[in-house]
């Protein structure tokens, strides 16, 4: 049987009259009722409605002491860049100093409101923060995906996918934690990138957003040739070199150019080297019994590794959900796998993307995130530790949702629908295993 959307101003078709016609439909016909179609996107809606009941749970929930940028921010407002306390496993202890050694612009962010509130490195509220950016982003995608093409329920559906059914949900309902919070300020930045460069051309702004987005996640970086492309006129040739081409790459390269150095000078600053970022440093005071599996393949095997390969390709591209089931009967939940789920088994739509059109941009932004995800999978972590999502696929997933927007025909929605709302059920799945094992 063969399944394809309708709007519900499409022709609902009867039965087929004759042996003829059977033939040629098969024995139902291919279309959704438009009833149907309306209860699968009021059914996207109601669970939206429940994983947002966790976002007003942790937000309700937030305590101090969770967030290594409000430590990091407390120490910029006394003077200093090193710390006096960190509240995560991934501080960098190096001179007899203590350093909170993720890039500095999420902290930037956070800054006026811990400022504001007074109350330091007790800074209770990133999960409002976390909150705030979750929208902007929402907006921001908005209107990339009807840049896309003027189908309006393509997009409420992919925002929905986006907000619901990736990473992006889990960063966001994580973001009193300092990596999550990190990647959310990241993807906000990259996302205000494609706008500046989509809707509004304007090389300069997204230069400075991807400077900004590297100042959050470092690979973002390799975003500058995609962005090139994409402000070319459709009829221009993809190589070819001129006045204006030469200006427009310096308008777009001079701000990433700039982050570039002042990242530098934070480290160099830091750790007298400026392309020493400090992550090195993160397993030097681990105690003997006190070893995790990250702390143990810093020490042993390095940052990045040929080792990794495997165990980073299976979990990003294969593995699936994996509750934990222990007890006497091996009936009890127990906890899910914090090595995560693989992006394809956690959000299935995007294996919709096997049909994306043939096109240079198709051409330039696969081969950028071939190159982000590439090297990642030879980093000593895959985002552990993590439920349901492989978060560091957050740093490519812009491209994929930029290329999935022109993919999904309006006959293939429903489908969409279906996937999208599949990954939902995990979200929501793994949300109520984590609550029953407690491990979270």
């Amino acid at each position: 049987m063969s399944t394809a959307d309708t709007s519900p101003d499409a022709d609902e078709t009867d039965a087929p009259a004759d042996a003829a016609d059977i033939a040629e439909t098969g024995y139902m016909p291919p279309v959704v009722s438009a009833p149907r179609y309306w209860l699968i996107i009021s059914l996207l809606v109601l669970l939206g409605c429940a994983l947002s009941a966790g976002f007003a749970m942790r937000v309700l929930g937030e305590e101090a002491g969770t967030n290594s940028y409000a430590v990091l921010v407390d120490s910029w407002l006394n003077g200093q860049l090193h710390s006096d306390t960190c509240f995560d496993g991934d501080c960098a202890t190096f001179e007899g100093k203590t350093y909170v050694i993720f890039p500095p612009a999420p902290a930037a962010v956070a800054l006026p409101f811990i400022a504001l509130s007074g109350q330091g490195a007790d800074f209770a509220h990133f999960m409002p923060l976390s909150m705030a950016l979750l929208l902007a982003i929402a907006f921001i995608w908005s209107r990339l995906f009807a840049a896309a093409g003027p189908d309006q329920t393509r997009t409420l559906i992919l925002l929905i996918a986006l907000v619901f059914s990736t990473p992006l949900y889990f960063v966001a309902l994580r973001g009193d934690k300092v990596w999550f919070f990190a990647q959310l300020v990241g993807f906000f930045f990259v996302s205000m990138a494609l706008w500046a460069t989509i809707e509004r051309r304007n090389a300069w702004l997204a230069g400075a957003m991807i400077g900004l987005a590297f100042l959050s996640r470092q690979m973002t970086i390799l975003y500058a040739p995609l962005l090139f492309v994409l402000m070319l006129n459709e009829d221009e040739p993809l190589f070819r070199i001129t006045k204006q081409r030469i200006f427009q790459a310096f308008k777009l390269g001079l701000p990433i150019l700039a982050a570039v150095g002042v990242y530098c000078l934070y480290n160099f600053v830091r750790f007298g080297a400026p392309l020493d970022t400090g992550y090195g440093y993160i397993a030097t005071d681990v105690l003997p019994g006190e070893e995790n599996v990250i702390t143990l393949r810093i020490s042993e095997l390095g940052l990045f590794a040929q080792e990794y390969f495997l165990f980073n390709v299976v979990y990003m591209f294969f593995q699936g959900l994996h509750v934990e089931f222990g007890g006497t009967y091996t009936t009890k939940i127990i906890g899910v796998d914090s090595f995560g789920t693989s992006i394809l088994a956690a959000s299935p739509f995007l294996l919709l993307l096997a049909f994306v059109q043939r096109h240079r941009i198709t051409f330039v932004g696969v081969a950028t995130a071939a190159a982000i995800c590439g090297v990642t999978l030879f980093y000593h972590s895959n985002g552990f530790s993590q439920y349901n999502v492989q978060r560091y696929a957050l740093d490519w997933l812009p491209i994929a949702m930029l290329l999935l927007a022109p993919t999904v025909r309006t006959e293939w929605r429903a489908i969409l629908a279906v996937l999208v709302g599949y990954a939902m059920v995990l979200n929501l799945v793994t949300m109520a295993a984590i609550r029953i094992s407690g491990i979270a």
